[in-house]
């Protein structure tokens, strides 16, 4: 059985709108969840470790950083598509959840 969102039964313009603004809005909890992750990162690469144990794991989480920052930019990429698709299929804009479009 489909979602409806990605397997063309979607249903009236309605629905799908409903059904973007959920996504929309689920893509700009998990963003925020991100960028609170990397808020505690930067913390932690802030710490001023003279051990190489602790520089290794502070390399180690600035690595981790990074990848998450691909992950952030790559949801917000979504987010966009999203509100775009939106606007295509004449719903209403998406700007309320926080993604630009």
């Amino acid at each position: 059985m489909g979602n409806g969102l990605m397997d063309g039964t979607g249903g009236s313009p309605q629905q799908l709108a409903a059904q973007l603004q959920s996504l929309s809005g689920r893509l700009a909890s998990c963003s925020a969840g991100v960028e609170k992750v990397l808020g505690g990162f930067q913390d932690i690469q802030m710490l001023d470790w003279q051990s190489p144990a602790g520089r290794a794991y502070r390399d180690a989480v600035a690595h981790q950083a990074a990848s998450l920052r691909r992950a952030l930019d790559r949801l917000e990429e979504a987010g966009r598509a999203v509100a775009r698709r939106a606007q295509e299929d004449g719903a209403r804009p998406l700007a309320p959840s926080g993604w630009p479009g």
